[in-house]
């Protein structure tokens, strides 16, 4: 077990470059902990600030801590074509005066107008963001390797390019975003040691190993569930325990957390990333019409779906108290307005 002052001492000598609004709330919801049964506080990382905020700034901090070091005028990002993470990238560039190349992948079979040019894409544009393609939405290593390809044209007209990795491999400086922001919440609490349970989003995994050992590192042994939201339970635990491994590895540390510290979900994942589910639909309703909470349908509003689904089987118990992570993507609902609006014109109407 580390104090506050060890963990921050620990990140300190990685560069970070300060972007998002902090501490970010931690509000009580009242009427949304009663309809599950628990007594439920939400980390609202949805409130960083910078171009809609979301998890994806504390990750950004330090990678653009790192460029800015080495000199960097351009940074190249890839993710889906709803990306939460290509849209922080590019506010980010804007706020610091880099030049941002974004890549776009065909991960969700989904080719209406909403999704092809509204939400993070219209963001992504309006930021002045240079959007490329990528027609495969599994292949990271393929993702990446485009990335690098465009970054060695960028040299050779002169620039500097930083390539924000996707796949894993690469040295975690995101994850450290997550070490800080559990440290953060950490010392939020009235009594870390009287929560039962987090949940979190599990996607690249960078947010919750980083999250996960950044606990651990504090003392602080309540089960963390992370709601998968791409890969099933089994791959996506394969990924955390990585991650984990590489993070301890980059702080120098020897391992901390352990094969039982790694709790996974795929309840509410089918049928796969992206693509909205009876599950999240009836939980973004819950959260929006119980609290005046938005959520976006592939992140956030997946994974309290999953906690919905882990408090009605009894895997958190009832009266537990649980603190679940907003990792926020609200620009993603307009992404999918006309699914959305197709599901609300459907509502059974009151009599």
């Amino acid at each position: 077990m580390m104090t506050p002052r060890d963990v921050a001492s620990l990140l300190e000598s990685f560069p970070s470059e300060p972007l998002g609004h902090y501490p970010t709330p931690l509000d009580s919801v009242p009427r949304l902990g009663e309809a599950l049964g628990l007594t439920l506080q939400i980390k609202r990382d949805d409130a960083t600030g910078l171009a809609f905020g979301g998890n994806k700034i504390r990750q950004l901090e330090f990678y653009l801590g790192k460029a800015l070091a080495q000199g960097a005028d351009t940074i190249l990002i890839t993710g889906a074509v709803q990306s939460n993470y290509v849209r922080a990238a590019a506010g980010a560039a804007a706020k610091l005066g880099l030049r941002c190349h974004v890549q776009l992948e065909d991960r969700v079979p989904l080719y209406d107008e909403s999704y092809v040019n509204n939400g993070n894409v219209l963001v992504d544009r309006l930021l002045g963001a240079i959007v490329h393609t990528y027609p495969e939405g599994e292949d990271e290593a393929g993702a990446d390797a485009r990335l690098y390809e465009i970054a060695d044209e960028e040299r050779r007209q002169g620039f500097n390019p930083y390539v924000i990795p996707l796949g894993p491999g690469n040295p975690p400086l995101g994850a450290l975003g997550y070490v800080k922001g559990a440290l953060e919440l950490v010392e939020q609490l009235e009594d870390p040691s009287a929560i039962d349970a987090f949940v979190v989003p599990s996607g690249s995994g960078m947010t919750h190993g980083g999250f996960l050992l950044g606990l651990r590192l504090l003392g602080v042994s309540a089960s963390v569930f992370g709601i998968c939201v791409r890969r099933d339970a089994a791959a996506q635990a394969e990924r955390i325990a990585a991650n984990c491994r590489s993070i301890e590895e980059l702080l120098g540390l020897s391992a901390i957390v352990s094969d039982a510290d790694i709790r996974t979900a795929d309840d509410v994942l089918s049928p796969g990333y992206g693509r909205l589910n009876d599950a999240t639909y009836a939980a973004v309703l819950l959260a929006a019409r119980t609290e005046g909470l938005l959520l976006d349908t592939v992140y956030a509003g997946r994974a309290l779906a999953g906690l919905v689904h882990l408090a009605k089987e009894g895997d958190i118990a009832a009266g537990s108290k649980v603190v679940f992570l907003h990792t926020g993507g609200t620009p993603a609902l307009f992404g999918y307005s006309e699914v959305l609006n197709d599901r609300l014109a459907n509502e059974t109407k009151p009599e």
